[in-house]
């Protein structure tokens, strides 16, 4: 075997090992974005599962205010809806866009609900209600940084795929379309922990 076959064999089998790491980062980087998407999907169906509670134990206090307790559950279906089509296609723009639109119908449903709730005291009193907002605070506050990992994960899997030479592999190992962030239309009070005070 001569010396120039030798270095063209060493430099086809240097060049087969970093397409193979290649294309081991993309779907490392792929699983990493799925994974931190369950993580938000979790903490999106324990809130889910506190809502109606929290509608339930509110019902008997406030008998007269149904339109904003329907309109709470309702928005609360809308944003299950949105969370399993966000599910069954992590990191796709236009799921992540649908759960995007259910949240926010969802906590603006909540913000009227928390005004609502401030007109009665004895409702702001009661155990159950306080232990649920206290819930449902602990939860926000994991979803925020549920949300801010699953980001962080995208922006990596997109950066690594958008940059050179994996650019030029990406679409070939089946990494189509860049995956989506999960936005919502008021960014600013994402970074907030919404307050719950009853």
């Amino acid at each position: 075997m001569s010396v120039s076959s030798m270095i063209f064999l060493a430099v086809v089998v240097l060049l087969a090992f970093y397409l193979i790491s290649i294309f081991n980062n993309l779907v490392s980087l792929r699983n990493r974005y799925k994974n931190a998407f369950a993580q938000i999907e979790v903490q999106l169906k324990r809130r889910y599962d506190l809502i109606p509670n929290l509608v339930e134990v509110a019902k008997g206090y406030m008998a007269h205010e149904r339109e904003t307790l329907d309109a709470v559950i309702s928005a609360r279906n809308a944003a299950v809806a949105g969370l399993k089509a966000a599910a069954a296609q992590p990191g796709d723009a236009q799921s992540m866009a649908q759960l995007g639109t259910g949240e926010n119908q969802l906590n603006a449903a909540m913000g009227r609900l928390n005004v609502t709730v401030e007109a009665y005291p004895d409702l702001k009193a009661s155990a159950n209600m306080q232990q649920l907002s206290e819930e449902l605070s602990s939860t926000e506050n994991k979803l925020a940084f549920a949300r801010q990992a699953y980001n962080d994960a995208v922006m990596a899997y997109n950066t690594f795929k958008q940059s050179f030479p994996p650019v030029l592999f990406a679409a070939t190992f089946g990494h189509g379309p860049d995956a989506g962030m999960l936005e919502f239309a008021d960014s600013a009070a994402i970074q907030e922990a919404p307050k719950v005070s009853f």
